[in-house]
């Protein structure tokens, strides 16, 4: 789609703060705080999903419907029934929604349209699971899908731990994770640890021979960018290195240009990163189109 299309179609789903006994309030927000939905930068897009949620621990629920209760008990000489109990539950749910406070958190969302990416900066899946969701109650068509390579990430993982090096372009950091399939669950963690030498390789070998699988794995891109790569194919604690940080002071623009600047250098960076992973990984699975005649 365009970017007025993709703007449009945002539009339709705007943040608003909680009204009433709402427990929770999602929509798009501009990136910018200049009004627009979508903010762009040398073709790469921008948007960002709101999220306030009233902060109501179940707890103070359970200790307020108990006290009702109780106050039923006396009053009518009986216990509540189930049904009374679950309608008072939802009274009490509605009555302290109104007094609670209220937490807001904002999702980042990088589009390249060209190289069709649509990469989300959160912290969980779950929270990846809501810009999708919220995304589909505004497009007239739904034009993601999921990311899958040749190869599942953790048997690369498995592979590039027990010959002890990292695929081309790639190194191996410091922290690992190998946990084992069976119920027990055990797991081994190596954090900002070496994890080469011939002492720590055997090692790694013999837990892998006893049936653990790496879960993360940390690595480092072309000296530019280091993160933890996980079993699912998510990239966590991504940070620039020496090289790229001299790169922007070098290139310091002016203050109001600093945020275009960031990510002029974050969707650089990563529109080359992304593809070098994939590649690791033995590429794309590309699914085949399959024509039918009558």
């Amino acid at each position: 789609m365009t970017l007025a299309e993709l703007e449009e179609q945002l539009a339709r789903t705007p943040f608003t703060p909680c009204s009433g006994n709402a427990a929770i309030s999602r929509g798009w927000i501009s990136p910018r705080n200049d009004g627009a939905l979508v903010a762009t930068v040398g073709g790469q897009w921008l948007i960002a999903l709101s999220v306030q949620t009233r902060i109501l621990p179940p707890s103070v629920v359970d200790e307020e419907v108990r006290e009702r209760a109780t106050a039923f008990e006396d009053e009518r000489g009986r216990k509540p029934g189930r049904k009374e109990l679950r309608e008072l539950r939802e009274r009490v749910t509605a009555e302290l929604l109104l007094k609670t406070l209220t937490r807001r958190a904002t999702t980042a969302i990088w589009i390249d349209p060209n190289a069709e990416w649509f990469c989300v900066d959160g912290s969980s899946p779950s929270k990846c699971d809501e810009v999708v969701d919220v995304l589909g109650l505004c497009l007239d068509q739904f034009p993601l899908k999921r990311l899958y390579t040749q190869h599942a990430p953790q048997s690369a993982m498995a592979d590039w731990l027990a010959g002890g090096e990292g695929p081309v372009e790639f190194t191996i950091d410091r922290d690992c994770e190998l946990r084992a399939v069976g119920e027990e669950k055990a797991a081994v963690r190596y954090v900002n640890h070496p994890l080469d030498g011939d002492k720590i390789n055997a090692e790694i070998k013999a837990h892998l021979s006893d049936g653990k699988l790496p879960t993360r794995l940390g690595m480092t891109w072309g000296d530019r960018i280091s993160f933890v790569l996980t079993e699912n194919l998510e990239l966590k604690r991504i940070a620039y290195l020496d090289l790229i940080k001299e790169q922007a002071e070098n290139d310091r623009p002016q203050e109001q240009d600093r945020s275009d600047a960031n990510m002029a250098l974050m969707t650089g960076e990563f529109g080359r990163l992304l593809p070098a992973v994939i590649a690791s990984l033995g590429g794309e699975v590309v699914e085949e189109v399959v024509e039918t005649s009558n």
